[in-house]
């Protein structure tokens, strides 16, 4: 039997069927309303259930949906589908082949498009989470509904004059879990496959000056797009950590959540590759958190700032 085991990105992607089809009334009183995200927050103990089961080494390995159910505290029975996807698959940046849409597609390609300085998708996703999500228990740990996903990235691949309504009236996880996958689906990290070795090199540094200077000449080093867009999120993230004592969801977990996203290089070596569920704490992968985890606690980073000590340090180096 095989233990399958909760991940940064996790590979195995499960579908449920509609949860408002469970029988949620058997949970409340007669006349009482249902709290919001009711489905979204049943569909996230099913997961963890699911993820502490084992799974027969067959059923995970075949490309085939699986049907399964679930019995939860006697009261629910939840039909679900799943399949498996292996890590080297799941963790792949994959360029998109049509540059119309944002997915897959260069950041500084989508942006002047745009002509914004942050890409569209991220600016209201990040609204949205702002708006109504911040103080979600879990909000960017919990998966949202993977068909809801990819109904967004549909629908904004696809520049739809509908975003903004379905955006309000979509689970929030759904909103959170869109927007990593638009990061993760870039065809190079936001934080660039250049400067990829240098920032594992800044981030070990010892002397507490040297990093300093080694980790704020990085991002000076970084695209205009790239660093604007990372500079913003930045700053989302230290908003929702804000929210700790609510939401469950600290600086460290957030670089948790993102830091392997951010930074992943888009070419993995193979002496990189991952065999096993004990493998994904490699040490890369730890220092990619790390990196993000810096800049989450440094004070404010201001572009412009930034922008106005580029000649110095770089004639410094």
């Amino acid at each position: 039997m095989t233990d399958v085991l909760p991940q940064p990105d996790c590979s195995l992607k499960a579908v449920c069927e509609p949860l408002e089809r469970c029988c949620l009334d058997q949970l409340e009183e007669p006349g009482s309303k249902r709290p919001p995200n009711t489905g979204a927050r049943l569909w996230g103990r099913v997961r963890s259930k699911l993820l502490r089961q084992k799974l027969d080494p067959q059923t995970v390995e075949t490309k085939n949906w699986h049907t399964d159910v679930i019995e939860m505290n006697g009261q629910i029975k939840v039909e679900f589908s799943m399949k498996f996807t292996s890590r080297d698959m799941s963790l792949k940046r994959t360029p998109s082949k049509k540059q119309t849409g944002v997915f897959g597609v260069k950041i500084s390609v989508v942006t002047k498009r745009e002509r914004s300085k942050v890409p569209y998708i991220v600016r209201q996703c990040v609204e949205e989470v702002e708006k109504r999500g911040i103080e979600e228990v879990g909000i960017y740990r919990i998966s949202g509904v993977a068909t809801d996903i990819q109904a967004l990235k549909a629908v904004f691949d696809a520049n739809n004059k509908d975003i903004l309504l379905m955006l309000s009236d979509m689970d929030i996880n759904a909103i959170a879990g869109t927007l990593k996958l638009y990061f993760r689906e870039l065809p190079e990290p936001l934080l660039t496959d250049r400067l990829y070795p240098a920032f594992m090199e800044g981030i070990a540094l010892s002397d507490p000056a040297a990093k300093e200077n080694c980790m704020m000449h990085l991002l000076r080093s970084l695209p205009d797009p790239n660093l604007i867009t990372f500079l913003f999120l930045l700053e989302h993230l230290k908003r929702v950590a804000e929210k700790e004592p609510v939401n469950k969801m600290s600086l460290h977990n957030l670089a948790t959540v993102f830091g392997p996203t951010l930074l992943r290089p888009s070419e993995v070596e193979s002496k990189a590759h991952l065999t096993s569920a004990a493998d994904i704490w490699s040490h890369d992968v730890m220092a990619q958190v790390q990196v993000l985890l810096y800049y989450l606690q440094h004070p404010p980073i201001s572009f412009a700032e930034l922008k106005r000590n580029t000649l110095y340090f770089s004639t410094d180096v």
